[in-house]
């Protein structure tokens, strides 16, 4: 039995108070989800600038209303401190989530994403602090390693940064740091690498790869991809996430806490190798899907070269062991989004 089984069935037998920020959100709604079926009491917080009330109402009807009982909304934003303080109270754990991701638009708006990431965090950081919460998690980010040429990513090593949406995630590695120092807080980082999975959002400007290039196969659209496709990516398929969240927000050992993990499969994936998976999964459950060619542009600006987590750290000091492989992972989001992607 792995530690997570473990955890899951003690977690059943003794039910803790849980916030998740974000929780209107691919990864926050993923957390939601599993939570309530773990019978937690969850508190959701979500202002619904890149989140959706359909991600909820999905939830609401895979739990089914009993479980659905045990959660709380709170729409609200993390730039408001009170409201911060209020969605903290009596709470055991917070998984934050809420941000505004993407380097792209990090780069086009850097004041936005420094004031939903790093005044948001402290925020978060501060009311968790003042409730007494146990631990907060907090979402990092594989941006930090920015320029650094070693394979794979290791924690202590990073490069120079390459974008202002990674600039905010180190800051809020930063940040929890010195709230250990100076307050005795204990926190958690997951530097999440390349998630992807059910109920990510294949629209817009700022949409990931996988869920954008999904929807695009299944609507016989191109699919364009940046530079000559070789660059490579660490995808990590979302229930791999969740584990990671509920384990550092558990974990009993003292060395564990204050630090900050890789969390991700470990094995790399070229775009063009991922093309390949999507599209011949696809024809497999949809014969009638023509066969495509991508078409290359540009590389996009900030984007790293080749990206590849060593999850060790994680496992040996949390226990992590992401069961869902990339073929595996990819399998169960399509079919989610052939339900979903009209």
């Amino acid at each position: 039995m792995s530690k997570y089984d473990q955890l899951e069935g003690t977690l059943r037998a003794s039910p803790k108070s849980w916030l998740v920020t974000g929780a209107a959100g691919f990864i926050g709604s993923n957390l939601v989800e599993n939570l309530l079926k773990l019978d937690q009491r969850v508190v959701g917080f979500d202002n619904f600038s890149t989140g959706y009330v359909k991600n909820l109402q999905e939830v609401q009807q895979i739990v089914g209303p009993k479980r659905w009982a045990n959660f709380k909304l709170i729409e609200n934003d993390t730039r408001d401190a009170a409201a911060c303080q209020s969605a903290c109270a009596g709470i055991d754990y917070v998984l934050h989530q809420a941000a505004l991701g993407s380097v792209p638009r990090s780069i086009t708006d850097p004041i936005a994403s420094h004031e939903s990431n790093v005044t948001g965090f402290i925020n978060m950081l501060v009311a968790a602090r003042d409730q007494k919460a146990k631990r907060l998690v907090y979402a990092s980010s594989s941006a930090i390693y920015g320029d650094h040429p070693g394979l794979p990513k290791v924690e202590d090593k990073i490069g120079n940064l390459l974008s202002p949406y990674a600039a905010t995630k180190l800051i809020n590695e930063v940040y929890a740091g010195t709230f250990a120092t100076a307050y005795e807080f204990k926190s958690i980082g997951l530097r999440y690498f390349n998630v992807f999975g059910p109920r990510q959002d294949p629209d817009g400007a700022y949409a990931a790869v996988i869920p954008k290039w999904i929807a695009a196969l299944i609507k016989q659209e191109p699919v364009a991809i940046n530079g000559d496709g070789e660059t490579s990516r660490d995808f990590c398929f979302v229930d791999n996430v969740v584990q990671a969240n509920l384990l550092a927000a558990t974990a009993a050992n003292p060395e564990a806490v204050n630090q900050a993990y890789n969390i991700a499969l470990g094995e790399r994936t070229t775009l063009n190798e991922l093309f390949e998976l999507l599209q011949t999964t696809l024809r497999r459950l949809d014969p009638k899907l023509p066969h495509q060619k991508p078409k290359y542009q540009d590389f996009r600006a900030g984007d790293v070269r080749h990206s590849l987590a060593d999850i060790s750290k994680a496992r040996t000091l949390l226990g992590y062991d992401p069961k869902c492989r990339i073929a595996d992972g990819i399998d169960i989001a399509l079919d989610w989004y052939l339900k979903n992607v009209v």
